[in-house]
Order: structure tokens, then sequence, then C-alpha cells
């Protein structure tokens, strides 16, 4: 058994398992700077704008997370998958094929039965790896925070998936859409502020105080905060069903929730006890800060109108807080499951966690990604085409520098394990 500061890594899977989704997400990524590309040379995409959004959202941020989850279920949780090489491989199967024919569907929308198996494939995928992991974490007895929030945040997954069966269906024709718009909303909602940003909350409570060495988090904070987003999207569903579309209450709660929450990071963050440059930390300050930046303006959005332009910058800050927080999180992951791993089968020689991404690598990530965010921001006040073409350029080089780094990963574990000696015992 193998155990640090509370992560236990005994039941830890293969890494074969992780590394299949990130590299994935990585390979959308390249997809979406090509998608953006082409886009601005007006080449015809059909529905380019969701092709766009579930490119980001599912194909990247999607395929980072439920790697990342595979992996910190049974670190963090102490939740044992069985046999979970072939179940992920069939969750990987079935999503990334339905990604690809919901995409497809965008593109041609005038073959409605591609609408009907994107999410016949894409609901059989996702719904089945939320029913591996539910099923396993609600048989813990003595939840942690990061446990519980996990739960809330794989819930919301789910009820985002079924929000986004149903608008699949009533694109395809397959059902009336009579609640298409409220749908939507609550499609964003959940994917959003539950799938993605419970996620990240309730990983962050072990991570950050684990992996930084910071003062621990609010106990009120660690405790309710994830239930407190959870029930407010619950009872914002309620409402829009009801036909209260009026929910400037829960946006004013939820907003200010978050905010606290980004602002307490960054304040644990600054007051770690390791205080070495580190660019998994820069990615995690640059996410909350953005996180604060965009709840802001959806914040003054509730008691004032906001330009256009202006809630542009906070989707874009929102998409860059999420982006931020999975290179934070792939860049801590992968290096030490690397080590772990061949150390664990016994290698002499298994290379040290720099040895397999260098922390200059990552640091030169972040300069890319942070230089990408600042050229859309650019371009949101500039409508220049050259602003908009370079910040598809730098999508490129953001997804394709980290797909190097995680294939050269794979290539010094591979190499290890061919031409290392082990242990003898």
């Amino acid at each position: 058994m193998f155990s640090q500061g509370g992560l236990s890594l005994e039941q830890a899977p293969p890494i074969s398992v992780v590394l299949r989704f990130f590299v994935t997400g990585a390979v959308f990524g390249l997809f979406l700077g090509v998608v953006m590309i082409m886009d601005i040379l007006h080449i015809d995409l059909g529905n380019i704008k969701s092709t766009i959004i579930h490119t980001l959202s599912l194909g990247v941020m999607a395929s980072f997370m439920l790697g990342a989850l595979f992996q910190m279920l049974p670190v963090i949780a102490g939740v044992v998958i069985e046999m979970p090489t072939k179940k992920a491989m069939v969750v990987h199967a079935l999503f990334t094929l339905g990604l690809l024919l919901q995409l497809s569907s965008f593109i041609d929308s005038s073959t409605s039965f591609l609408y009907f198996l994107a999410g016949a494939y894409l609901a059989s995928g996702l719904l089945y790896a939320i029913y591996l992991m539910l099923k396993e974490l609600l048989k813990i007895k003595d939840h942690s925070s990061s446990s519980r929030g996990m739960i809330y945040a794989l819930t919301s997954f789910g009820l985002a998936i079924l929000f986004g069966l149903y608008l699949l269906l009533t694109l395809g024709g397959y059902v009336d859409g009579r609640y298409f718009v409220e749908v939507k909303e609550l499609h964003y909602s959940f994917a959003l502020f539950g799938w993605l940003s419970l996620l990240i909350i309730s990983v962050s409570f072990q991570v950050i105080e684990m992996f930084y060495v910071t003062p621990k988090y609010p106990k009120i904070m660690s405790r309710y905060l994830t239930l407190a987003i959870f029930l407010l999207l619950l009872a914002k569903t309620i409402l829009i069903f009801m036909g209260i579309n009026h929910t400037e209450l829960i946006t004013t709660m939820l907003t200010t929730l978050f905010i606290l929450y980004g602002l307490i990071t960054i304040h644990r963050l600054h007051k770690r006890k390791r205080p070495t440059s580190d660019a998994t930390v820069w990615f995690w300050r640059l996410g909350m800060g953005l996180l604060i930046i965009s709840m802001f303006i959806t914040l003054v959005d509730v008691f004032t109108v906001v330009t256009i332009k202006v809630k542009m910058l906070s989707y874009l800050a929102f998409v860059g807080f999420g982006l931020s927080i999975i290179f934070a999180m792939v860049y801590k992951i992968v290096p030490f499951l690397t080590w772990f791993h061949l150390s664990n089968q016994g290698y002499i020689e298994a290379p040290m966690m720099h040895d397999v991404i260098h922390p200059k690598k990552a640091k030169k990530h972040f300069h890319i990604h942070l230089t990408m965010l600042n050229v859309f921001m650019l371009s949101i006040s500039f409508d220049y085409i050259a602003l908009d073409i370079l910040g598809a350029i730098l999508v490129l080089l953001s997804f394709g520098w980290l797909l190097y780094n995680l294939l050269y990963a794979i290539k010094k574990y591979q190499y290890t394990q061919k031409h290392t000696k082990k242990f003898e015992w």
C-alpha cells in the first residue's frame, strides 16, 4: 500500500485508463482549433456554434475530467471500480463515437437519424460512467467533503446529459420540443455550474491542501458549499418548469458563492508552506481569478444590463477557468502516475516526475495558455480577423504542446518498461 497525506493509492487503476481520456481530450482540442480556423475562413460547417461549444465542453473538458475521475475516485474517495481497464474502454468508445456523431449532426443537420444515434451512444457511454462511479460513491458510509461533492457533480452531469438528450431528440424531430428553451438553459446550468464547477471544487478541497501544503478551507465551506450549489440548481429547475423564469435571486446566490470560493482558494495558495515556483500553482491562480471575473460580470448583469461584449468576456473567462484547472491537474497527475506505477512495478531506474514532464514544459504551456486568453479578450474588444486567427492558432499550439507532453510521458513509460531492469526480490 502507498498512501500520503490521506491520499490512498493502493487501488489506483492502470495508467492507461487515465491517459486514454487525456490524449483524447488533447486531440479534440486540436480539432477545436481547426474548426475555429475554418469558421474564420467562412467554410460552411453547419451549426458552428454548437460544434465549437460541444467540442470544447465534451471533447476537451469531459474527456480530461472523466480520465481524472477514474484516477481520483480510488485515490481521494477510496472507491474501487472493478475491472477499470475494460469498463473505461467501453465508456471511452461509446463516448467518443457518440460525440463524433453529435458533431456530424451539427455539421449536417439534414440527417435526423444522426441526432438519434448521437444521443444513444453519448447517453449510453456517459450514463454508464456515471453509474459506475455513483454506485461506488454511494456505498461510502463516512463521506469526506470531496467524495460528497463528487456525488453532486456526477448527479449534475447525469441531469445535463438527460437534458442534452432531450435537445438532440428535439433537433432530430423525435419530440415536439415544447420545453426546448427551458431545457437548454438547464442543460448549460447543470453542465457548467454543476458538473464542471462542482467537480473542480470537490477535488480542490483535498488536492489544494495536499499538493501545495496550504491551510484548510473553512469547515463551513468544505462541508456545505457543494450541497448549496447543487440545491440552488435544483431550485432553479423547479422554478423554470413551474413557468417562473425570474431566477435572479438564485443567480445572485450562485455567483456570490463562486466568488467567495475563488477568493478563499487564492488566499489558501498565497499561504502555502511550499512557496516554490510551480506552473500548476499559476494555473490554479489564473483559473480562480477568471472564475471571479466571470461570476462578477454575471452578478452585475442581474442588477443592470451589460453589453454583449462584456457577456462574451464573462463566457471566455469561465472557459479559461475550466481549462486552467484542467491543465493544472494534468501536469500534476501525469508525472506522478508515471513515476508511481513504474516504481510500484519494481523498475530500478523509474524516471522521477520532472523527467516525465519537466516543470519548464508546464511553464511554457502556461504562457501559451495565458497569451491565448489575452488574444481572445482583445478580439472581443477589437473586431480584427487577425486576432481571431491568432487566437485559433494559439488554441492549436496549446493543445499541440499538451499532446506532445502526454505522448512524451507515454513514450517514457514504455521505454522504462522495455529497457530498464526490475528489482530482484
